[in-house]
Formats: C-alpha cells, structure tokens, sequence
C-alpha cells in the first residue's frame, strides 16, 4: 500500500499504550500492507504500528530477508541474563547506544486470519521482539540504558536537527 512517515521521539503517539487489535477488518488489512511496505527499506528490521501514528498492537519485521507481521504480540518469554546490546530506533534518528536485551526471546499473537503466530529466536531477531514490544507499550529503547547513557542519548536528542 504505502511506506508510511515514522514518527519521531516527542510524538505523544509513541509513548501510547497500544489497544489490542478486536476485529480484523479492511483498516487493520491496509495497516499491516503498510507496516510491511514500511519495513522493507533498507536498514529496517523492525517497525510498530505507532512508529507510522497508529496506537494498536501490531509490528512488522525484516530480519535477514525473512519479513513478516504479527498482531497482538505478547512477549512470552525471554530466555538468558540481559546484556548490553548496540540498538538504534527510527523514532530517534541517528542515535546508537546499548540497551539491555535478552539474547533470546518468544512474542505470540495472530495474523490476518486469526490463526496463531510464534515468532522465537535470538541475536537480532530476539532484540526486534522485544523492541518492538515495547513500541507497543509505549516505550523507547532510550528506557532500556544505563542511567548515564540515557542521559548522553537525551543530550544527543536536544542536540540534533530533528528535534
């Protein structure tokens, strides 16, 4: 359908609490068309419902080639201590710090069609899981560092031209 503007950190958008996704109509069908458009650039691994302006709970994903959505996740587990881990967001452009992830992680939710999806693994498809989740939630990955990395990232953000 259409890769779709991402919103940027200040957008009251982002920092939501995603509804649940109650009925799969044509709307939620063109939203997910257009997480996936919005997904397939280069560079992306990952983008939330909120990250294009929409405060429900879906994501799309491109790790590795494989690219895909789901609707409803719920991050079911996580395995392994969290570990500091190089992360970046389209929603705060330019910025590269490294949160605390765990090296392995399971979302479940639905497709289109209602049917169940698992989606598990790790390295970086663990920490698009739980990026993305967080979107949902209405967290940035800013809230993942350190207090004093979170304090250099807030200063690169008042810093930068986009803000």
């Amino acid at each position: 359908m259409a890769v779709r503007e991402i919103r940027i950190f200040g957008d009251p958008v982002l920092g939501t609490v995603c509804a649940p996704v109650d009925e799969i109509d044509d709307g939620v069908r063109s939203l997910v068309a257009d997480l996936l458009d919005s997904v397939k650039l280069p560079g992306r691994a990952g983008v939330a419902a909120p990250q294009i302006g929409v405060a429900v709970r879906a994501f799309s994903y491109n790790i590795d080639g494989d690219i895909g959505y789901i609707l409803n996740p719920v991050l079911t587990e996580v395995r392994g201590e969290p570990v500091p881990t190089g992360e970046g967001c389209l929603s705060v452009p330019g910025l590269w710090h490294d949160a605390m992830r765990h090296p392995w992680a399971r979302v479940e939710g639905i497709d289109l069609n209602g049917q169940p999806v698992v989606l598990e693994g790790e390295g970086l498809l663990a920490q698009a899981l739980q990026h993305e989740t967080d979107h949902l939630d209405g967290k940035l990955y800013l809230t993942r560092l350190s207090a004093e990395d979170r304090k250099a990232a807030m200063r690169e953000v008042r810093e930068s031209d986009w803000f």
